[in-house]
């Protein structure tokens, strides 16, 4: 009766790390641009690095790179994958950003300023989680139109 206990338990907690492993999403992590796959409109901003980590029950987001002149940007958000209107500092272009999950290796992201959508963009992770590619056009802080396909690698 011990051992049968004790093989029930174990069964019970190995299952249990298996669906903690499965239901990882493969968005976290750090994401670093791969320059020589991605494509940028004249102008447009190239974000060199992004981070999603764990904020409780929600995720934040830090992104760090250049603008169209060359000089540092850094923005932070946080939020949830559920298609709402979330805070975001740091982005001349923006002051909201959504991310709505599409499925499990898929985000639309829509950024607004003043309420009007400034920027939207599909994020898509690779069937392998090494790699995922981020199009996106809209309207920069200048007003002049963009348009990117970034590659990011997994770190």
């Amino acid at each position: 009766m011990k051992t049968r206990t004790i093989l029930l338990t174990l069964a019970t907690v190995f299952a249990a790390v298996v669906v903690c492993f499965a239901a990882e999403d493969v968005n976290m992590g750090t994401w670093k641009l791969n320059e020589a796959k991605s494509k940028f409109s004249p102008g447009a901003a190239k974000y060199t690095t992004a981070v999603y980590a764990a904020a409780g029950d929600s995720v934040k987001v830090t992104v760090d790179g250049v603008d169209a002149d060359g000089k540092p940007t850094h923005n932070e958000w946080t939020g949830k994958f559920d298609g709402k209107d979330y805070p975001l500092t740091g982005d001349p272009a923006a002051d909201t950003r959504a991310y709505k999950r599409v499925n499990d290796h898929t985000l639309a992201l829509t950024n607004k300023k003043g309420g009007k959508v400034a920027v939207t963009g599909r994020l898509v992770v690779s069937a392998d989680g090494k790699s995922r590619t981020v199009t996106s056009t809209g309207t920069d802080a200048k007003g002049n139109k963009i348009r990117s396909t970034a590659v990011y690698d997994k770190q």
